[in-house]
């Protein structure tokens, strides 16, 4: 397997906690990451080490269930989810920088283990631009979210 990774930050004019909290409100997510929903598997919020959960990318019912195990949590800095599928297999990083009392700096990561060897790999240069304008368009939508309610809060 080749194991390839995208990175894509985004700046939010918001505390640090309030973006941890937004971007580790696993069932949330689907309220701004593109074509996804997620449910907690193992119980409670799913903000804890050990917590599984499973997401579905698609468009109705064309599309494939993900799921995933916390295996670093690192409050409110950073949480590492392994992805567990048949298909989707690596790591999900999400990362919080405080720039300022009011901004921070989130960074999702994906180290992703290609599926389908040398298919896999030929595909990935093709893939990768689609996929990092998909994160990049939810990680915005994400910052207006969080803004918004730390505006309405503050």
């Amino acid at each position: 397997m080749t194991r390839v990774e995208l990175t894509v930050p985004v700046d939010v004019n918001a505390p640090a906690e309030a973006v941890w909290r937004t971007v580790t409100d696993w069932p949330g997510q689907g309220d701004w990451m593109m074509g996804t929903r997620i449910e907690v598997t193992s119980g409670g919020d799913g903000r804890y080490l050990g917590a599984t959960f499973r997401a579905f990318t698609g468009v109705g019912a064309l599309g494939a269930w993900d799921p995933m195990e916390v295996v670093v949590w690192e409050p409110p800095r950073r949480c590492v989810v392994r992805h567990l599928g048949r298909v989707v297999q690596g790591d999900g990083v999400f990362e919080v920088v405080e720039l300022s009392p009011e901004r921070a700096r989130f960074r999702w990561i994906e180290r992703l283990d290609l599926p389908l060897g040398a298919l896999g790999r030929a595909g990935w240069p093709l893939a990768r631009p689609a996929m990092r304008a998909g994160v990049a368009y939810s990680l915005r939508r994400m910052a207006q979210q969080c803004e918004r309610e730390f505006r309405r809060r503050g």
